[in-house]
């Protein structure tokens, strides 16, 4: 991290089917070797196979995953007087949302199925009902914290 400035937070274009910027990043964060059309298909496809397979709008179960996965508190390294302890912090709203689309991802690419069109719109069905691995991670998160809850006076 620099010390001489914090980093300007770049703003991105709101999609073209929802106009929402949170999909923007999402299409973005799926991107693999600058090929965002590629990416923006699967994802729309996904979308079209979440309202074929629930009946219910592919937008609003995806804002719905994306709600249940983000974690509310994580915990930090806080070194104090020789040793490391892991100190509960509440998540910045933006932090938030990056954790969620990246605990998503990660957890689409190790789906077992066949294309990421199937993986994404598993995950996002399985998010939106609280199971699947990104439920399951932020999960694991809150049991960290809550196991130690007893340093949560190092906050800094």
């Amino acid at each position: 991290m620099s010390r001489r400035r914090a980093a300007e937070k770049r703003d991105v274009l709101p999609d073209a089917r929802y106009g929402d910027k949170v999909v923007t990043k999402f299409i973005n964060a799926i991107m693999v070797d600058g090929k965002k059309a590629i990416a923006e298909k699967m994802f729309y496809t996904a979308m079209d196979q979440i309202e074929e397979k629930t009946g219910t709008k592919g937008y609003e179960i995806f804002k719905t995953a994306l709600e249940n996965v983000k974690p509310q508190l994580e915990v930090r390294s806080r070194r104090i007087g020789g040793a490391t302890y892991q100190v509960p912090v509440e998540v910045r709203i933006e932090r938030q949302q990056t954790l969620a689309i990246r605990w998503m991802i990660t957890n689409i690419r190790a789906r077992k199925e066949y294309g990421l069109v199937d993986k994404l719109s598993a995950e996002f069905i399985a998010a939106a009902n609280n199971e699947g691995g990104s439920i399951k991670k932020k999960e694991d998160t809150y049991k960290m914290a809550e196991a130690n809850r007893a340093f949560a006076h190092y906050k800094w």
